[in-house]
């Protein structure tokens, strides 16, 4: 008899975990400290007093409350206007968990094996090759055939060969510039369609499932989404996703009405102290854009993307809709590259995933999942401790980016007690 209240308590315990909803929450009733998360104030505000960051939000939420939600400095330094905490911020490459997220869903409605090659999808991807020579005079190039196709898993897991334009290698810069890829990044116009059919037929940075290569794998996936739904690639993000998780504030092109609340980009002087970023820089989400890049194309706030990741913390499951099973979610957040080298981390399927190594260097747990974004903001999820953090900035380029791991330091040191 005790087995069976044992095993319903689980279940019970389970249904509550998986339909959790974030709500506003004290810290003292999930284990922390609002003195002592109070610390980050001073060392945030330090940043901006010394022209190192102009603004910055952040949020903190410990199972499925949130017990810190603020905002710091300027959201435009010219006219002292204040940083609003639900300002919209160019989230750029946090866009690749959505769209891995889009990719599983259809996973499990069967649609395709992960193991796949993605030709059987995307016909131009058969027959790859890997680039061989390189004439950096001209940007000619030999190329070799590749040894296998690139598969779907090998997309989300970044080991195709595919780069980067803009911030890839000096290979992939060039051929990419000579062919006009997109980088999903300040690139609002062509089609997903004509991209990524011109990027298929262009070599690869080395045979699939060799290294690591971060690049433009996720706007393939992407695509992928388009061709195997049958709708636009947005149509599906906003139907499937934001719409049921109500990430209302999240978008690839602002509705004009929204514009005054997109965070003002910013860059820094040879001091290395914040400016202002010229204007019509960054304004690519206030164009009637073309371009869904399903690796760096959206805009959101902090409270929007603290639901997605509540949700995947959930087990796929928020506020009574099931958007992928805990299975999945499990799949999606252990390693999956095996012995492949990415320092400290290794990468699931859309994330990173802190190891012992990474663990012993900043205080989020062992399986602890994360990325970031090119503009200026980071998140990570803890399964073990319930814990969510995301701050947000929007400055291109930073010298003071240690503020992200301080910010870790001054979420887990309010810890008063371990879950």
């Amino acid at each position: 008899m005790k087995y069976f209240c044992s095993l319903a308590l689980l279940a019970l315990f389970n249904q509550l975990v998986f339909s959790q909803t974030l709500t506003p929450g004290i810290p003292e009733s999930q284990g922390m400290s609002t003195v002592r998360l109070q610390r980050m104030d001073k060392v945030i505000n330090e940043y901006v007093d010394k022209s190192y960051m102009a603004g910055v939000v952040v949020l903190v939420a410990r199972n499925g409350k949130t017990v810190y939600h603020k905002a710091y400095g300027y959201d435009d330094i010219s006219t002292k206007k204040a940083m609003d905490k639900n300002a919209i911020f160019r989230i750029a490459s946090q866009t690749k968990a959505i769209t891995s997220v889009a990719v599983m869903m259809l996973f499990e409605e069967g649609k395709f094996l992960l193991d796949d090659p993605i030709s059987k999808y995307i016909p131009s991807f058969k027959n790859p090759v890997v680039l061989d020579k390189f004439n950096e005079k001209d940007s000619s190039y030999t190329t070799t055939p590749a040894r296998r196709e690139i598969t779907i898993r090998d997309l989300l897991t970044h080991t195709s060969g595919i780069g980067y334009p803009m911030i890839g290698s000096k290979e992939a810069v060039a051929i990419y510039a000579k062919n006009n890829i997109p980088s999903g990044v300040d690139t609002p116009f062509n089609t997903l369609k004509d991209a990524i059919n011109r990027l298929a037929k262009l070599p690869l940075a080395h045979n699939p499932g060799e290294k690591f290569t971060y690049g433009l794998n996720t706007d393939v996936l992407g695509y992928l989404v388009e061709v195997v739904s049958g709708v636009s690639f947005d149509e599906f993000l906003r139907m499937r996703i934001f719409k049921p998780l109500g990430m209302n504030d999240t978008y690839f092109y602002l509705p004009e009405s929204k514009f005054n609340r997109l965070a003002t980009l910013n860059t820094e002087n040879k001091e290395k102290k914040v400016i202002k970023a010229p204007a019509n820089v960054g304004e690519y989400s206030k164009a009637k854009g073309t371009y869904h890049s399903g690796g760096g194309g959206l805009v959101s706030t902090v409270t929007d993307f603290a639901v997605f990741l509540q949700m995947v913390l959930n087990g796929g499951k928020y506020n009574g809709v099931q958007l992928l099973s805990p299975v999945t979610i499990r799949m999606m957040t252990q390693n999956q590259i095996g012995d492949i080298n990415l320092g400290y981390k290794k990468f699931g399927l859309g994330f990173a995933i802190t190891t012992e190594k990474e663990a012993a260097r900043v205080p989020p747990s062992v399986g602890t999942y994360d990325w970031g974004g090119y503009y200026g903001t980071t998140y990570w999820v803890d399964p073990k401790e319930g814990v969510i953090g995301l701050i947000m900035t929007q400055k291109v380029p930073n010298s003071y980016a240690d503020l992200g791991d301080k910010f870790k330091v001054l979420v887990y040191q309010a810890i008063t007690k371990l879950n």
